[in-house]
């Protein structure tokens, strides 16, 4: 794998180098890549608009970077990896990005230094996160311009699926109940006010006092899969926030698959295994 990567376009047919870059890369990214003076035709720098012709190469370089916080090292849970994205399976009780309260230990940390190990200097840049307690498949961006590609994906909708222990033996069913911000900020409640919402649900195994569930994520709402649950009466095992159950030590749930388009690699479909403490509810 290349570490220094770079975007490398050859002309087709003959027009303006604005044009024709802005027909590939969005605006905000061409403009931070001429400020950075990272352009180049035919191996020349050329941050101002000229005429191409056929056969002429443009290259987009990735500049080199400060990384976005404490560089720390951790054996890390790499489910896939190509010159735009890592993706990483993570485990419950760590944090993704860093915060106010937590500088350290998180995964953003581990990522630095996974990019030191390869020598790969970069910020990094989420697409999609997780709560610290829920495991499970993150995406993490090695340069802005996959970023913005795969977070307007997101933005449009991707499949997200989901594996949930949840109490009794719920119906497969479609929930479509709107979600609202509660009065104190940080619950959500399905309220006839709030944004429209859709989780399908489909029973995979009934152990009697609770069930292995698979959700599917049609909106991203935040605890949007708490929330719902709760809202049909089968709260997730552990969910603190969302139920009084304590026989879990975490909201047992796990970010389970994910299907995407990799900027240059394409169609990617992913699973992640799940964690030890979650499989041993699988056993009884």
């Amino acid at each position: 794998m290349k570490i220094n990567d770079s975007l490398i376009y050859v002309v087709e047919e003959p027009t303006s180098q604005k044009e024709f870059m802005r027909d590939k890369l969005s605006s905000r990214f061409i403009k931070s890549s001429i400020k950075s003076n990272n352009i180049f035709k035919n191996d020349v720098l050329s941050i101002r608009d000229t005429n191409l012709k056929k056969g002429d190469v443009i290259r987009v370089d990735f500049p080199d970077e400060k990384p976005n916080g404490e560089v720390q090292h951790k054996d890390l849970d790499i489910v896939y990896e190509d010159r735009d994205i890592l993706v990483i399976n993570k485990p419950p009780n760590m944090v993704t990005h860093t915060s106010r309260g937590d500088m350290s230990n998180t995964l953003l940390n581990y990522i630095l230094g996974y990019f030191e190990q390869i020598g790969l200097k970069r910020k990094v840049r989420f697409v999609n996160r997780l709560d610290r307690d829920t495991s499970g498949l993150v995406i993490a961006a090695k340069n802005s311009f996959a970023h913005a590609i795969i977070s307007e994906q997101f933005q449009n909708g991707v499949v997200k699926e989901y594996l949930a222990m949840v109490k009794e033996t719920p119906k497969d069913m479609i929930i479509e109940a709107p979600i609202a911000r509660g009065e104190d900020g940080i619950l959500r409640e399905v309220r006839e006010d709030g944004k429209y919402s859709k989780t399908s649900v489909k029973l995979l195994k009934s152990f009697g006092e609770y069930s292995l569930v698979r959700l599917r994520l049609y909106t991203g709402r935040t605890h949007q899969i708490r929330v719902h649950m709760k809202h049909i009466g089968h709260p997730l095992l552990g969910d603190s926030l969302y139920s009084e159950d304590t026989t879990f030590e975490r909201q047992a749930l796990h970010s389970f698959k994910v299907i995407f388009n990799s900027p240059r690699e394409g169609h990617i479909e992913l699973t992640a295994k799940l964690p030890d403490d979650m499989k041993r509810l699988l056993i009884k």
